[in-house]
């Protein structure tokens, strides 16, 4: 890992293919992509719900009968393959390319879930929730980048939005699945978890199929010099899109660099040339990674200290959560491309934080019961959704092309490892004091990140809608 690999030409290109890409209407083609790419989120939202829903069964299992402790170091196990897995594979997608890697990733889950549902103890589930993690986590650099690379830029903002808010229809699966094969007396014990995990295997089995028809990207073939084959596959897209390129589209000049790009090269491209673009990431990403995890991890944690909500009844809670989560970034996407990038995204963070002290103040008061506090963070999250997709929207247009991956896993990664880890964590604790007061105080620290949040994007915000990728971060081997 000690570099990123460029073209070894020295020649000054021009080409036109980000025009052309531009250029072209919504087509079954784009459709594609989104079925094919956006699954992956489909598949972390899945995994994620399964992992707190089956964690009953876990302790119930006649094989395994996991402990408290040993359910809480499988999750973080999760996340730290999911970190380890998008920082590598993210240096590999940007050094081997989009789609060889969204494959690879895609192939890795698939084999660890699985073997995920065949485990005999403690340490082997551990270990392939970790390599499960690795897979997904992989899957967040290679498919943010070729999402952002394939679909047009005045509708970049919506699609972008929609693909991240699809983590909660995995969710909804993997709550719904989870009550059906853990229902008393359907399944023995140690059988019906075990299917459960093999509801994404198969889901990612007919995906991967699908994959074989998304082509790479052929910005990424653009900057290593590989102009040939990135104006055949493009003159591919456009016939699928029935629309042949005009003469005369606007052409960028381009110099693949002969050398590589170290990693010290990498610090002081982002620290050096896009500084104000780091501090506003790292902004957005802590703030809603705290937000989400801090409460979506604890969710059953508050339903049965509060609320006496039974275990096995915990996933008919997270249904309507689910879709409060699915629906925000579905109906307010398409803003983002006409309102503006820095409205929306700083107004969907601040109605997050002001509705959650909202909720702090009745959460502590005893004002609410399972169901309006379930109701409460579904309208909530019906906002926040759509901040923490604008987050990685940002993120992935904001920085040159050759990096893009590996600066989508590295605050990704950073996002994971704050709100992840720091999340869960203090408000198990303040949960476990079982105080009304000190939860609402949690709930107050989580909202008032995203109103500090909100304000960074409003002061040093991009107004990036409806323009190219190379216009808001010029690549690498551009010259003008």
């Amino acid at each position: 890992m000690a570099s990123l690999e460029l073209a070894d030409s020295q020649a000054v290109l021009e080409t036109d293919i980000p025009a052309r890409l531009d250029r072209l209407v919504w087509s079954r083609f784009h459709t594609l992509v989104i079925a094919a790419l956006g699954i992956t989120w489909v598949l972390d939202g899945l995994e994620v719900t399964l992992a707190g829903a089956v964690s009953g069964a876990l302790q119930a299992s006649p094989r395994l009968h996991l402990s408290d402790g040993d359910i809480g170091l499988a999750a973080s196990a999760y996340l730290v393959g999911a970190v380890g897995g998008a920082l590598y594979f993210g240096w590999l997608t940007d050094r081997l390319g989009r789609k060889k890697l969204f494959n690879i990733t895609l192939l890795l889950y698939l084999v660890s879930t699985v073997l995920s549902a065949c485990s005999v103890d403690f340490w082997s589930f551990a270990f392939f929730r970790a390599l499960t993690g690795a897979g997904i986590g992989g899957e967040y650099a290679a498919i943010n980048s070729a999402i952002q690379e394939l679909i047009p830029a005045r509708l970049r903002g919506r699609t972008d939005l929609l693909v991240n808010g699809s983590f909660w229809l995995g969710a909804a699966a993997g709550s719904g699945g989870a009550v059906w094969l853990l229902q008393p007396g359907f399944l023995p014990p140690d059988i019906g978890w075990r299917l459960a995990f093999g509801i994404g295997a198969v889901l990612g089995l007919g995906v991967l199929l699908l994959r074989h028809w998304v082509p790479e990207s052929p910005r990424w073939l653009m900057t290593k010099g590989r102009l040939d084959e990135a104006n055949a596959i493009l003159a591919d897209i456009e016939q699928r899109c029935e629309q042949p390129a005009p003469a005369g589209m606007k052409q960028i000049r381009i110099r693949a660099r002969a050398h590589s790009i170290s990693f010290i090269d990498l610090g002081r491209t982002l620290l050096r040339d896009h500084p104000r673009r780091v501090a506003l990431g790292l902004a957005l990403m802590i703030a809603q990674a705290f937000f989400y995890n801090a409460i979506f991890f604890t969710y059953p944690l508050v339903l049965g200290k509060f609320y006496q909500v039974p275990a096995e009844r915990i996933g008919l809670y997270i249904l309507p959560f689910a879709a409060g989560n699915f629906f925000g970034p579905m109906i307010l996407g398409r803003f983002f491309d006409t309102v503006g990038r820095k409205a929306m995204i700083a107004g969907t963070f601040a109605v997050s934080g002001l509705l959650l002290i909202l909720l702090a103040v009745l959460f502590v008061d005893d004002l609410l019961d399972a169901n309006t506090q379930t109701l409460g963070w579904s309208v909530i999250f019906f906002f926040a959704s759509a901040a923490a997709s604008s987050a990685y929207l940002t993120i992935a247009e904001s920085f040159p092309l050759e990096i893009r991956a590996l600066v989508i896993a590295l605050f990704y990664a950073i996002g994971t490892a704050v709100g992840g880890v720091a999340g869960p964590a203090l408000f198990g604790h303040l949960i476990g004091t079982g105080e009304r007061l000190q939860v609402g105080g949690g709930y107050v620290f989580a909202a008032a990140l995203m109103l500090i949040a909100a304000g960074v994007e409003l002061w040093i915000g991009l107004n990036s809608e409806g323009k190219p990728l190379e216009d808001i971060a010029r690549p690498l081997a551009g010259i003008d």
